[in-house]
């Protein structure tokens, strides 16, 4: 016969087996949730990521736009046409044949990106940059003078990337020309790029300038470009540098003014070669000195060699510099 038991024991059995099912429940919980990794979205860059991607290289042809027209001394327009992660395949396959590719390697990351730039669109720069009026001639190999031109250009587009991306830390350094088959082997085939394209136009002619980057090194800069983007924008040194150093080079209008005087009419009419025509002023009268057109301070006429001059008023000058350097227009100011 077997053993009967009886309500203690099966209260017994009944208290062991609750106290077993709390402790299972109690481990389930502490043990972390586990999730699936999808290795195919390594590297993928968020929408958010791209936006703050794209203004900053919005920001980029701006700036580089302006630059080359100043340069060039022609019309030069450039914008943003399209950001998009691709595989490195792709990339390679919508490079046009021929033109020329340069490869810059991304500071502090290590890394080495493509920089294309469409012979369509090289023809005419090289073309004014030799004097010419930038006319488009059919699509070619270049020669070494052609190339040595095209390369001081693709450097100061470096520069202006440099700018743009300066906020975040990236620093752009310009290696030298690839050739086709070694582009081939700067990434592999199926490695996820993000490829930025841009559309530059001049009066007779029009290509294309396409910057690949490899998004997965990219994606530690480009949580820090999020929060850089949440912050007040401050100019920089090395843009408030650049601005003063423009500005140096800039030139405008100077005149030395009389004050505000009341002349006769008869004294006007009576004008002749040879007249002094005495005016109503103080012996030690202040003359205005205009910029532009722009009152700048209160100036004596004086003589400097065989040119004249004028010597600006202490106090006046020193609060127009002041005014000046809080602008970040230029440096203390003396005219001579």
């Amino acid at each position: 016969m077997g053993k009967q038991l009886g309500q203690g024991d099966i209260d017994a059995l009944f208290a062991a087996a609750s106290t077993n099912a709390a402790n299972s429940s109690a481990e389930e919980l502490s043990e972390p949730l586990l999730e699936r990794y999808d290795f195919s979205r390594a590297g993928q860059i968020s929408n958010d990521q791209m936006r703050a991607i794209s203004s900053v290289n919005d920001l980029f042809a701006r700036n580089l736009m302006h630059t080359m027209s100043t340069w060039l001394r022609t019309p030069f327009k450039m914008k943003l046409v399209a950001g998009e992660q691709l595989p490195f395949s792709e990339f390679l396959e919508r490079l046009s044949s021929p033109s020329y590719i340069c490869s810059i390697r991304l500071e502090p990351l290590g890394a080495v990106g493509l920089l294309e730039l469409e012979l369509a669109l090289a023809s005419p720069i090289v073309d004014v940059l030799l004097g010419g009026v930038g006319r488009a001639w059919p699509t070619r190999e270049l020669t070494e003078i052609e190339e040595a031109i095209l390369t001081s250009v693709v450097q100061m587009a470096v520069r202006e990337l440099n700018l743009a991306w300066q906020s975040v830390g990236l620093e752009f350094v310009f290696e030298k020309r690839e050739s086709e088959p070694a582009v081939a082997r700067m990434l592999t085939a199926g490695e996820k790029t993000l490829c930025v394209s841009f559309e530059a136009r001049m009066p007779e002619a029009q290509g294309a300038m396409n910057l690949c980057l490899p998004a997965v090194v990219l994606n530690a800069i480009l949580r820090r470009l999020i929060s850089e983007g949440d912050r007040p924008k401050r100019r920089s040194r090395e843009a408030h540098a650049r601005i003063r150093e423009l500005m140096g080079e800039a030139k405008f209008g100077a005149a030395l003014q009389f004050p505000v005087m009341r002349l006769r009419a008869s004294e006007l009419a009576a004008l002749e070669p040879g007249t002094v025509l005495r005016l109503p002023l103080a012996k030690h009268s202040i003359s205005e000195l205009r910029l532009g057109g722009l009152q700048f301070g209160r100036a004596h006429p004086v003589r400097m060699g065989e040119h004249r001059g004028a010597q600006l008023e202490g106090d006046d000058h020193e609060d127009r510099n002041e005014a000046l350097d809080d602008q970040g227009i230029g440096e203390t100011m003396s005219v001579n």
